[in-house]
């Protein structure tokens, strides 16, 4: 007596609907994937999403006093009269143009100075990465308070070293003329440290091959840098730009822990973004800080689009 055993593949494209290809593993694993990140997804873009079309909406309109009163729509009135402030507008995004540019720059070449000296083992060198850590353990209003007292005009500790080395007292954060200079150079101490262990990072996953070619080839220390390290270290360097330089154009905790509201009595350090603290809550003035806070947005955006740009003009 002869048994046929059943044929298990034309029971499995039995089992499928009609006229669809059963799902192969990948692809159920790919569908449970989304299933699984859909709500932390859906989530994070309502509380992207919302308050962006609300501050949208808002800049929209002549919401004054209180957010939730009455008010009827300007059209684009908001943002022309933000455009057109030759006194606070104009001056503050210059200002945040030269505190970003400024300090981006020197946290950047300082930052691969450092990395490309602690790139090589030496001794104490986690004891140096340690200490290198401690500015960013603090939060930047901490930070702000704690040089406010070093650069005390009066009784700062920075005046006295000062003088015990024949140099004049200085007036630092209380100074028109020097408070973002010194505010930028704040900065740079603070985050020179992130963009060093960045680079370091990158300096680490580099093959030793080009540069050891390099050398046997008579190419000095300059040379190698030049045309061997940077070349393959530029996707780093200019992920670890991006970053940083959006995250300084965004720089509030430290500008008005020192300098307090309207960034001085003169304005001196009115970024952008005190500019729109100032607006929110000193004037209340909820429908042109929306407008200005827009602008804000379009204008880290299109940072964030030419850095790109060059950065993959760059790399072919």
């Amino acid at each position: 007596m002869s048994t046929t055993s059943p044929d298990l593949t034309s029971d499995r494209i039995a089992l499928a609907p009609p006229g669809r290809r059963p799902r192969t593993f990948e692809q159920q694993n790919r569908r449970l994937k989304w299933l699984m990140l859909g709500p932390a997804l859906t989530f994070v873009g309502l509380m992207i999403v919302f308050p962006l079309l609300f501050t949208l909406n808002l800049s929209l309109t002549d919401a004054f006093g209180a957010v939730n009163s009455g008010r009827r729509y300007l059209g684009l009135q908001n943002f022309t009269d933000a455009l057109g402030d030759t006194r606070r507008f104009w001056p503050a995004l210059g200002r945040t143009a030269i505190f970003t540019i400024g300090a981006v720059v020197l946290e950047t070449v300082l930052g691969l100075a450092i990395a490309m000296l602690m790139r090589r083992a030496f001794t104490g060198a986690r004891i140096v990465r340690t200490i290198l850590m401690v500015p960013l353990l603090a939060t930047p209003v901490a930070i702000g308070i704690l040089w406010l007292l070093i650069l005390d005009p009066t009784n700062g500790i920075a005046n006295h070293l000062l003088e015990g080395v024949g140099l004049p007292r200085q007036e630092f954060l209380g100074s028109v003329s020097q408070s973002l200079g010194v505010l930028m150079l704040l900065d740079v101490w603070q985050w020179t440290p992130m963009m060093t262990i960045l680079l370091l990072a990158g300096l680490s996953t580099l093959p030793e091959e080009p540069e050891e070619a390099a050398l046997v080839d008579g190419a000095n220390a300059w040379q190698r840098f030049r045309f061997v390290v940077l070349p393959m270290l530029s996707t780093t360097l200019f992920t670890a730009l991006i970053l940083r330089a959006v995250d300084a154009l965004k720089t509030f905790d430290i500008l008005y822990a020192t300098k307090g509201a309207g960034g001085g009595s003169d304005f001196e350090v009115e970024t952008l973004n005190v500019y729109a603290y100032g607006l929110t809550f000193d004037y209340q003035e909820y429908g042109l800080a929306a407008a200005v806070l827009v602008l804000f947005t379009l204008l880290i955006i299109g940072v964030v689009l030419a850095l790109r740009a060059r950065s993959g003009r760059t790399s072919s």
